[in-house]
């Protein structure tokens, strides 16, 4: 794997003004960010298990700061924790980075940190009756992270497109409901009919098809014609700038994570599975989950979820 590195340079120092020492502007001596449930966030699983940031950041001479991670379960309450400037990090699918980044250019300048990885998602269904995307009706329920603007929300509108045609990509809105991943997997192989489908991510989507009766109607590389980037983690200018160090030390510590999981990918499972709190998974061949195998409950069969991370601040011109 190679990787680019963010060189982020600060200029300190003391400023003499009628004889009076007026000392730089200090740095945060908190970084706040989040992260969202499954797999695809477990570079910063790593991040945060291991204290990665905090070791930069010691490193760089910003001293003991502290770091806090948030779990949320959709881009929404991210990306409003983020304008409100209650966040520093924020995590999740490349759609709320783009839209951010559009509606932020003459404000706080949400910008790319880096790419998590390239996994499929799943659209998993328990109704026997949909064997293709025609066959929903309004008795079903699909369950996305967030309706309307998450990953698979707008996967399922590009999916109606081609189904329906352009003008009725919104054709299945109407049977989305907003639930975190973790619950939805529960809600579906309850078989109880509160939803009858789930847009997946890795691992839920693989335990979910671990259950008979369950079977997948679409995936994300289905959808958009291959791999693809799921997951980013994005910040704001107006962060970087006043932060240079503490950024960098971010950006060190989640190139560090990357290198620890493909270097002992065993490791990095036991991380998950421990981080995960799951007391039914074991650990069976994680160490191969991010490559191209893995039969785990906690992992699920990672069938080519590989970590393809290249770490840069990614600058989006209009």
């Amino acid at each position: 794997m190679k990787s680019s590195r963010l060189v982020a340079g600060f200029i300190g120092g003391l400023f003499l003004v009628g004889g009076i020492s007026v000392p730089a502007q200090a740095e945060v001596n908190e970084v706040r960010a989040a992260q969202q449930y499954g797999l695809s966030y477990l570079t910063l699983m790593i991040m945060e298990d291991s204290k990665l940031v905090e070791k930069h950041a010691k490193a760089a001479g910003l001293g003991d700061i502290k770091v806090t991670w948030a779990k949320l379960g959709g881009p929404g309450a991210m990306n409003d924790a983020l304008l409100s400037g209650s966040l520093d990090f924020g995590t999740g699918g490349v759609p709320s980075l783009v839209t951010l980044w559009s509606k932020t250019q003459s404000g706080v300048g949400v910008k790319g940190v880096g790419a998590l990885n390239s996994m499929p998602n799943y659209l998993n269904t328990i109704n026997p009756n949909v064997k293709g995307m025609r066959d929903f009706t309004g008795k079903d329920k699909i369950a996305v992270t967030t309706i309307k603007v998450s990953t698979q929300a707008l996967l399922l509108q590009m999916a109606a497109a081609k189904e329906f045609g352009f003008d009725n990509y919104g054709k299945l809105d109407p049977l989305t409901v907003s639930m975190p991943h973790p619950e939805a997997m529960v809600a579906l192989l309850a078989g109880s009919g509160a939803i009858t489908a789930h847009f997946a991510s890795p691992p839920f989507q693989y335990q979910e098809l671990a259950k008979s009766g369950v079977r997948t109607v679409i995936s994300s590389y289905d959808i958009l014609g291959g791999p693809s980037t799921f997951n980013v983690v994005w910040s704001t200018s107006k962060f970087r700038d006043a932060n240079p160090k503490a950024f960098a030390a971010f950006v060190a510590a989640f190139e560090e994570a990357n290198n620890m999981i493909n270097k002992d990918k065993r490791a990095a499972a036991e991380t998950y599975k421990r981080m995960c709190s799951f007391p039914m998974f074991t650990i069976g061949r994680e160490a191969e989950a991010s490559d191209s195998g893995g039969n785990s409950a906690c992992l699920g069969r990672a069938s080519g979820s590989k970590q393809r991370v290249k770490f840069s601040w990614v600058r989006i011109n209009a």
